[in-house]
């Protein structure tokens, strides 16, 4: 039996890494430590809250004090961190949570690991796994290979930056202290429950209420795409046989264009409104209900300052020493992602106006 103490389990891979483990794991506790800043919600975690092995704690993994008590009261043994300020644009134009948030939060739970796991002298068994992003390798060329654990480090926006710095204390916290640490570097996520800022539910969504689908710059820049549970797959697979101290790339095997992207879910939605009654009842104003394509919302905008233009990685060490093959196709994973946001309509629209603590007390209020 395991104990884990998940940061950020209230945002979006973090809550599908909760569903995920205690749906395979269920004899285990997880504990949920999340500030619920704007893209953390309860709401994504409701039908586990209940559960006898499982914990909500509103709280900042800033809180050096908070965390050791957790780590003590409930004798854990596994932190994975999944706390972070992730949008890129956010960072852009506010870079100081960032630095906060993704820096000096992972070096306080590393602090606090140090503390009751080491310095306490338990002599539990213990791993603390940092979850981080492919845009600490910076960018590539069309014709470059895709990322390894060996490229050198090169951020290019503030996000990037300060998730390269708190990757940089979890190898030291290893090799200075002897924590047990492992990290994971994953392409970019997507699927149930992420915050409507990302590309993929604003498109979705913006689709639904016909508003425009902004597309930076050419288009072109191209992304490796991973589906969520994938990713929580790969994390549990670090989990269970990483060697402590190494890193491991987690990626889907899925390079698309945005534009290539805007355009699949264009053509899908279209499909999907087209195909249903009720859906065309509850979306009047999609394109499809007025015999329009999605595609006629593309709207191409002003590209972002440092745009990276390619990210890929690649995943041979995961596999080779993990096993780790994502079990979803970018076609796969994008239909089952617009199903869940056709079928959770009150959960986003909760989410973007703010209110998704009204709608989880209704969720309970029996």
């Amino acid at each position: 039996m395991s104990k884990l103490l998940v940061t950020g389990g209230a945002g979006f891979i973090g809550a599908n890494f909760v569903h995920y483990w205690l749906a395979k794991y269920p004899q285990d506790r997880v504990v949920v430590l999340d500030a619920l800043t704007y893209a953390g919600n309860m709401a994504s975690l409701a039908g586990i809250l209940e559960q006898d092995n499982f914990r909500f704690v509103h709280g900042d993994i800033g809180d050096e004090d908070l965390v050791a008590t957790l780590l003590r009261e409930e004798s854990l043994d596994t932190v994975v961190n999944f706390a972070a300020e992730s949008h890129v644009d956010r960072s852009i134009h506010g870079p100081d949570p960032f630095v906060t948030t993704n820096v000096v939060g992972t070096h306080s739970l590393l602090k606090a690991a140090k503390k009751v796991w080491l310095d306490g002298g338990s002599g539990r068994p213990h791993r603390f796994h940092h979850v981080s992003t492919d845009e600490v390798y910076g960018s590539l060329t069309p014709e470059e290979p895709p990322f390894s654990e060996t490229n050198a480090y090169a951020p290019n926006s503030p996000y990037s930056a300060s998730k390269a710095a708190s990757d940089h204390l979890v190898r030291a916290y290893h090799h200075t202290y002897g924590l047990e640490v492992t990290t994971s570097n994953c392409s970019n996520n997507y699927g149930p429950y992420q915050f409507p800022e990302k590309l993929i539910p604003l498109i979705i969504l913006n689709i639904l209420e016909a508003k425009p689908l902004p597309i930076y710059g050419d288009g072109l820049n191209i992304r490796d795409w991973l589906y969520v549970e994938d990713h929580c797959r790969g994390i549990d697979l670090v989990l269970q046989k990483g060697r402590v101290g190494e890193v491991y790339n987690i990626g889907g095997n899925n390079e698309w264009t945005n534009i290539e992207i805007v355009r699949l879910v264009c053509g899908l939605v279209d499909q999907g409104i087209a195909a249903s009654e009720i859906l065309r009842q509850r979306f009047p104003h999609s394109p499809a209900c007025l015999g329009n394509k999605a595609e006629s919302l593309i709207a191409f905008v002003k590209d972002r300052p440092g745009h990276d233009r390619r990210y890929a990685i690649n995943a041979e060490k995961s596999r080779n020493e993990l096993g780790y093959v994502p079990q979803e196709s970018f076609e796969t994973g994008i239909r089952k992602t617009i199903d869940w946001y056709l079928a959770n309509e009150d959960w986003w629209r909760a989410v973007m106006n703010g209110s998704y603590r009204d709608w989880l007390e209704k969720q309970y209020a029996d």
